[in-house]
């Protein structure tokens, strides 16, 4: 039998598209692998990298899913820009948390707000236009702009000037190819908050050059007395996009609900790429959320009480490994500085991880300006937090690693 021609044997070369080879898979996906089969090996690594809260939602949204979920008219697809119910539940937190004015027409509900970064950038970038991304910032803002062929301009947020960008920098830059501006405040991962002045500055800089400011905003709730919203700032709503989820200050991070305000035209853009996307969210879900942005500013509060018992564990944590930070941080995470002669932060955290098996996020992560910073999730209960201050205080290299002399 004659045998098979040799083209037939050789094997496919196919690779994938260049903006696939331009971007790494996100790395809490990679260590969180990691750290899974380190706990399978009996290791008990203690979690306290990713900001994913641990405690439930309200009895009142957990009971509006389970109820609604028997009903057997809630199956079905639903609208593409959500309930109506819903976006009205999202004007009225808006308006009583934020005092911010919006109508059903300048929100959309989102399936998480991470997903909200790719339908901004999806809407408004074509290939070859600029963003401006943080220095340090949520690594997504540049993997979302990498895949769709955008030019990535990062602008620095540095200790020095508060974390804040540096307006007189910008100014200096040639801004004519530049379509969107990535913020973030209160800032992940530093802790900066917002302020009125800052968000009057971002909207004044993106009148001036033509440039949308995207502002991501889901940490706004958590130890911090005052939320705010970009779009409090009159004439935001003209240039301005506001992603805002329940994930972190709703404890609802796997529920996937987040949503999106902006002007009206700016919603119906990306309404557009966002039906071609996805088919909505299950309704019971929705009507959960309804419930939980009833939530009285009471719940909140509670929340903020377990948090900063959280914090001071978390600081204590910081001190001991000699790390310098700001305690007027907001939000789920620390954000500290390793001693200048300690590893890079990245090595520091995989010697940390492997020795005393508590899991930290380094800050190099989040873009060159994070080197040297490492952030502590404050996802884990104070007892926990204190088990790792133990292992790591019970280390006996630990100041060696650091160089810190006795």
């Amino acid at each position: 039998m004659r045998s098979m021609d040799a083209s037939f044997e050789r094997k496919p070369s196919i690779e994938p598209a260049e903006h696939i080879k331009s971007i790494s898979e996100y790395y809490f996906a990679t260590k969180l692998s990691e750290v899974a089969k380190m706990n399978a090996g009996g290791k008990n690594v203690i979690n306290l990298g990713v900001g994913a809260p641990d405690l439930p939602p309200s009895e009142e949204t957990i009971n509006a899913l389970c109820t609604n979920a028997y009903r057997p008219d809630v199956h079905a697809y639903q609208p593409y820009a959500g309930m109506p119910e819903l976006r009205q539940a999202y004007v009225d937190w808006y308006r009583r948390f934020y005092d911010v004015t919006l109508t059903e027409g300048e929100v959309l509900p989102l399936i998480g707000s991470k997903e909200g970064i790719l339908h901004i950038s999806l809407t408004f970038l074509n290939v070859g236009d600029e963003v401006l991304i943080p220095n340090p910032g949520y690594p997504t803002y540049k993997s979302v702009s990498n895949l769709l062929r955008a030019r990535v301009i990062e602008y620095d947020l540095l200790e020095n000037n508060g974390w804040l960008p540096d307006f007189n920098t910008l100014e200096k830059m040639d801004l004519s190819n530049v379509k969107l501006m990535w913020v973030n405040y209160p800032n992940m991962p530093t802790g900066t908050n917002g302020s009125k002045e800052l968000f009057e500055k971002l909207v004044a800089f993106g009148k001036k050059h033509n440039i949308i400011i995207c502002h991501d905003n889901p940490y706004s709730f958590i130890l911090n007395n005052q939320p705010m919203s970009i779009l409090s700032i009159d004439g935001a709503k003209e240039i301005c996009i506001e992603l805002n989820s329940l994930s972190k200050s709703h404890n609802m991070s796997g529920w996937r609900m987040g949503v999106l305000a902006s002007n009206k035209q700016f919603v119906q853009w990306v309404l557009k790429a966002k039906s071609n996307i996805d088919s909505g969210q299950f309704k019971p879900i929705q009507m959960a959320a309804i419930a939980a942005l009833s939530n009285p500013m009471e719940w909140h509060s509670n929340m903020n009480k377990v948090y900063a018992e959280r914090r001071k564990v978390a600081e204590k944590i910081m001190e001991l490994l000699h790390c310098t930070f700001d305690k007027s941080q907001v939000g789920l995470f620390l954000w500290g500085k390793l001693p200048e002669k300690a590893a890079d932060s990245k090595t520091f955290i995989d010697s940390l991880l492997n020795n005393t098996h508590v899991f930290i996020t380094p800050g190099s992560i989040f873009g060159s300006n994070g080197e040297r910073y490492i952030r502590i999730s404050l996802s884990s209960s104070a007892s926990k937090l204190l088990e790792a201050y133990e292992r790591i205080k019970s280390w006996d290299e630990l100041d060696s690693l650091l160089q810190i002399d006795n």
